[in-house]
């Protein structure tokens, strides 16, 4: 317990300072650390990262850095994609969910690595910078939701660089709007899974207390370093995420892949 509180920590480090990675520390703690079943763990994850998020997000509003209006339009599209994604997964075996899982976070940091090297486009005075067309707001918004119902991310993950790869909104304007946007969706894709799932309380509210508190650490450092170094920095970090899945699990697939190929030489050759 003592290791899953200090890891939490750096949940709250990661969501403060960089927008999104909670869910990819947390689906990992609550599986490897605390023994819990990947359903279970998914569903929680959802709550300590929507929790957290909302704190965050305070603290970020306070240097006005949160969109007010792409964050509830997007946040309001995502938490109608998390709920049905949520709902979804109950079809879904769970080392499926967990591939899944590293494979988006592996696509995703590769579009941030190939971007990163583009400096941010000068802003001209008075310029509205989160003028985005309604229609793409909504699209993404569905789109990034039901992943993040699916497979338990909150979703900053692929939020962030849906705001500033797609939407061009600035590195800080982006960190802070997506937590506006994890915290609703988490709540969502949470919703989803207690149709299925339950969820030990007590636990979640230990996970969620420390990685409270790492996020307003997270958050005061956030506006101080440059964005660029931010989105690298975000980007290494997930793939350092993702290859940890993958080796873990890779045991699990396999066995997967086995009794697959095995049902189908039964159907077609016996």
């Amino acid at each position: 317990m003592l290791l899953a509180i200090f890891l939490s920590l750096l949940i709250g480090l990661s969501l403060g300072l960089l927008g999104g990675g909670g869910s990819i520390l947390t689906v990992p703690i609550l599986v490897y650390v605390l023994h819990l079943e990947v359903k279970e763990a998914i569903a929680t994850s959802l709550l300590v990262v929507g929790a957290t998020s909302a704190v965050a997000m305070i603290q970020h509003a306070w240097q006005g850095a949160v969109s007010w209006r792409v964050g509830p339009i997007f946040g309001a599209a995502g938490m109608a994609g998390a709920f049905l994604g949520g709902w979804v997964a109950r079809f879904i075996p769970s080392p499926l969910l967990l591939l899944s899982f590293a494979l988006i976070m592996l696509a995703t940091a590769w579009a941030m690595l190939r971007n990163g090297s583009k400096a941010e486009r000068p802003r001209q005075e008075g310029e509205c910078v989160d003028c985005l067309p309604l229609a793409r707001i909504v699209l993404d918004g569905l789109v990034v939701g039901a992943v993040t119902g699916l497979v338990g991310a909150g979703g900053g993950f692929l939020v962030v660089p849906a705001l500033t790869l797609l939407g061009g909104l600035p590195m800080h304007l982006a960190i802070g709007t997506s937590l506006l946007v994890i915290a609703l969706k988490s709540l969502a894709g949470f919703l989803g899974y207690l149709s299925h799932v339950s969820v030990d309380y007590a636990l979640a509210g230990v996970v969620t207390g420390s990685a409270v508190a790492g996020s307003l650490v997270g958050g005061w450092l956030a506006h101080r370093l440059k964005a660029g170094h931010l989105r690298r920095g975000f980007a290494w970090f997930v793939i350092a995420m993702a290859v940890y899945i993958l080796v873990r699990q890779w045991g699990e697939w396999l066995l997967a892949l086995s009794q697959v190929l095995e049902s189908i030489k039964r159907a077609f050759f016996e």
